[in-house]
């Protein structure tokens, strides 16, 4: 749970132990294996969650295929922030690809923090900034940088990392087909 305030002081505010205090007993920590779907298409997303470890995805299923479209680390939020926010059933999976250990907070609980808590308050709406900043950096990536530019912005933003996410899903993710991804590869190793 330390991990959890110390993320919350290094990204966004010093929270008091006052708020804090209100904020602690209010995440839920939660084990999730590997390829385990935290959230299925058709349901409401009830939490926002900080990944302590391991790698999620979304993904959107069509027939023959799933198209990844995100990828989040630890040390980050996940869920499906539209549905969160709408209260509307979610059009995509989010999964786990690794092992991943979350700490979650409820839909009630955080409109609670918001109430109650200044920290509460702040972490949100510049949590909420941040979504929106990498959503665009995302968009902007796939319109103007090539495949590979993609691929290499990944594997340099998450080395080690990069090498447990399957490779379909890497492709899915920067808009290739895995052939595609295995010539990059070979043209830049």
């Amino acid at each position: 749970m330390e991990q959890v305030r110390s993320f919350f002081q290094r990204r966004y505010i010093d929270c008091s132990d006052q708020d804090w205090l209100m904020i602690a007993p209010k995440l839920i920590r939660r084990e999730f294996p590997k390829k385990t779907l935290i959230l299925e298409k058709g349901q409401v997303e009830n939490y926002v969650s900080f990944i302590e470890k391991g790698i999620v995805r979304y993904y959107i299923p069509k027939e023959n295929k799933e198209i990844t479209f995100e990828l989040t680390f630890a040390d980050d939020f996940i869920g499906a922030y539209d549905s969160f926010l709408t209260r509307l059933p979610s059009v995509y999976h989010v999964e786990t690809i690794t092992q991943t250990t979350l700490w979650r907070l409820s839909y009630l609980d955080v409109q609670s923090l918001y109430r109650e808590t200044a920290a509460g308050n702040i972490i949100g709406r510049l949590a909420s900034e941040t979504l929106f900043l990498e959503k665009a950096k995302r968009e902007l990536s796939l319109l103007n940088d090539t495949p590979e530019q993609r691929y290499l912005n990944l594997f340099t933003e998450q080395p080690d990392l990069i090498k447990k996410i399957p490779l379909q899903y890497i492709a899915s993710y920067i808009g290739i087909t895995p052939q595609a991804l295995s010539r990059i590869r070979k043209r830049i190793s």
